[in-house]
């Protein structure tokens, strides 16, 4: 594989473009964030006050939307504030195509347990994963002390962790915007979604409704040909690789329960084997859509230097002397790096890019 540089990944739209860029100033928020609030009551004369008492709904809500055991909801839903997660599977809420919310466990722990999710007892909840994290990276090495104090992370923080996800439209996004510029990319996703006007009532390529059209389907992919996806500025590979992808959606090989209960082994396994996703594209869709928490990509150019950084090394010196693929560092040495601070080796990752000064907008879309 090639060495992909921490630059751009036109590949997670789903993800706020906000997500901050790394910088030495606090960061700003990731990932469609939200945090806590209340709405104020209406205002009203005041002769007649009548303050509301109920506040209304946000990722925030105070009153979760309940959900079945077999951890899926019919929208609208609201992500519950504190349920369980666990390292090795995702950590985010993902959309399927009709309209249902998906999670690895049930919303509450004490449906949780092995015998009836088949699943490893989780190790965290939404509102203590990033807790548990930071202090294991810290009691790893205290180094990481004061640039975790300076740079929380709002990928893994409680907010960060409710944010829902669409599948389906992260990867073909992905595809989209592999090659090109972020503006050519968000210029070509949005001709794509207009040519199915999934308001408007038209047929496909018309054009009409597409102003308020959103992500399409799978099942309306597959009924596309080649040439018409072609109209929307995607080549010809694109385009067979978004239709492939939309077929293993519409056959069950993906869905959004599978990659949501999914091992690590078995999720990189299946998407790997999608034409057009390579091992970084993955392992970046698995850290910032899916919020895995030990993702580790050595191929990434950006944590190669930040891991050479944090040794020690004059990364400065070490670009011009070539090295191939792993110029600033070795896989070896940087795997054996990484290992101690496992399961949560994708904060540890989120770390090296900041000592580094990458901007992590552009890899979360």
């Amino acid at each position: 594989m090639s060495v992909r540089r921490s630059a751009r990944l036109g590949s997670i739209p789903t993800l706020n473009p906000s997500i901050p860029v790394l910088q030495t100033t606090a960061p700003t928020k990731t990932a469609r964030v939200q945090h806590s609030a209340v709405a104020k009551p209406r205002k009203t004369p005041k002769k007649t006050p009548k303050p509301q008492t109920k506040p209304t709904s946000s990722y925030w809500s105070p009153e979760p939307a309940p959900t079945t055991n077999n951890t899926e909801t019919t929208r609208p839903h609201t992500p519950p504030l504190d349920r369980p997660v666990d390292p090795h599977r995702t950590n985010a809420t993902l959309l399927t195509p009709h309209g249902t919310a998906v999670t690895a466990y049930p919303a509450h722990a004490e449906d949780a347990s092995p015998s009836k999710t088949g699943l490893p007892r989780p190790l965290a909840t939404t509102g203590t994963l990033l807790e548990k994290a930071t202090a294991h990276l810290i009691a790893t090495d205290p180094r990481l002390a004061p640039v975790i104090a300076q740079h929380p992370c709002p990928l893994f923080s409680p907010a960060g962790l409710t944010e829902e996800i669409d599948p389906f439209n992260s990867l073909a996004s992905s595809i989209i915007g592999q090659q090109v510029s972020g503006a050519a990319a968000n210029s070509i996703r949005n001709k794509f979604i207009a040519l199915f006007d999934l308001v408007g009532g038209g047929n496909v390529g018309d054009g009409a409704g597409s102003r308020h059209a959103t992500f399409p389907m799978p099942e309306q992919v597959v009924k596309v040909d080649i040439p018409t996806l072609r109209t929307a500025g995607l080549s010809q590979r694109k385009a067979e690789y978004i239709l492939g992808l939309a077929e293993k959606f519409v056959n069950g090989e993906l869905g959004a329960r599978m990659l949501a209960r999914a091992s690590d082994e078995e999720l990189f396994e299946r998407l790997i084997a999608v034409r057009g996703l390579g091992k970084w594209s993955v392992e970046m869709f698995a850290c910032f859509a899916l919020k895995r928490i030990d993702v580790f990509s050595t191929g990434d150019l950006g944590v190669q230097r930040g891991c050479a950084t944090f040794v020690g090394r004059d990364v400065s010196k070490i670009k011009g002397k070539g090295g191939g693929k792993f110029k600033y560092m070795s896989e070896k040495d940087m795997l054996e790096l990484a290992a101690k601070f496992a399961p949560y080796r994708s904060l540890f990752m989120w770390y090296m890019w900041r000592i580094e000064n990458v901007n992590v907008a552009v890899l979360g879309g």
